[in-house]
């Protein structure tokens, strides 16, 4: 007879360890005699490149992208790290503002905008002769549904860290333990996932979300998100923040500073900052599914 108790044995026997999981995942990267890396500087990609650099040394490259849709100091984080890490590091334009379907802000934008950087990266890998290119996505992704790992299926886009079994709290804890800045890493997406679906995405607003934001995290307001919604920028930081957000001399700075980009009302968000909040269903149509940010 098969109970729940046995069940569990069985399950905890077939959990595996930090270092095992590690162990695979560089069992993983040998197999590869040349490997690009979609690297945004982020938690994931940055784990993967320290691993894959060690692994197959001059045989690994890092590419990021440079475009409008992600903030410069992010670019500029991800050439750094790259630098420090000893790894081949290259940008590409992706250039998404020329795609009609990007500009619209469909629902499948994030599919749209995956499509469009693997294929970048396709034609740079035989460009270049390199034999494979991968991505950041762990464990934990395949629990939402997330339409760039459609793309990445299409394009032959590989996915090292899943493979490994690794998931997101994996990844922090062993970038801690190699010293990685980037263990404790606040989660970031793309700009345009600030824009609500439907509304045309526009290179102006793009800027906008980003001094915006660049001011809440000159302030300290680290993770937060500034969603443009025509006159009004709806500010999310976690409630914990709420009480020094709203002290008069952070106040007096901030919100100014927010207007002056173009944005005449500021609005602060009473339910806090949750990843997808643009998703959530509206008047004006259902909910996107798997895009957060």
């Amino acid at each position: 007879m098969i109970t729940w108790q046995w069940i569990h044995e069985e399950q905890s026997i077939s959990v595996k360890s930090l270092q095992q999981k590690q162990d695979a995942l560089t069992d993983i990267l040998r197999k590869f005699d040349s490997l690009m890396i979609a690297f945004s500087g982020g938690v994931d990609s940055t784990f993967l490149l320290s691993v894959a650099g060690e692994v197959l040394k001059e045989k690994v490259t890092a590419v990021t992208s440079l475009s409008i849709v992600h903030p410069k100091k992010e670019f500029e984080n991800a050439r750094r790290i790259a630098e420090t890490l000893g790894v081949n590091w290259i940008a590409v334009d992706t250039d998404e503002m020329r795609l009609p379907e990007f500009k619209a802000n469909q629902p499948d934008r994030c599919y749209v905008c995956k499509r469009n950087l693997f294929q970048v990266l396709q034609e740079k890998a035989l460009e270049m002769g390199i034999q494979a290119i991968c991505h950041g996505a762990n464990v934990d992704d395949l629990d939402d549904i997330r339409p760039g790992f459609a793309a990445a299926t299409e394009y032959g886009i590989h996915a090292p860290l899943i493979d490994a079994g690794l998931t997101k709290a994996d990844i922090r804890q062993l970038s801690r333990d190699r010293g990685l800045s980037t263990w404790d890493k606040p989660a970031m997406a793309c700009l345009a996932t600030r824009i609500p679906f439907g509304t045309t995405i526009k290179k102006d607003m793009l800027r906008m979300i980003e001094s915006a934001e660049q001011i809440l995290h000159a302030a300290g307001f680290t993770g937060s998100r500034v969603r443009h919604h025509g006159k009004i920028a709806r500010i999310e930081i976690p409630k914990t923040e709420f009480g020094r957000l709203i002290q008069p001399e952070i106040l007096s700075g901030i919100v100014p500073a927010i207007q002056k980009i173009g944005f005449p009302y500021v609005a602060l968000d009473l339910e806090g900052y949750r990843q997808g909040s643009m998703n959530q269903p509206t008047e004006t149509g259902p909910p996107a599914s798997g895009l957060t940010g």
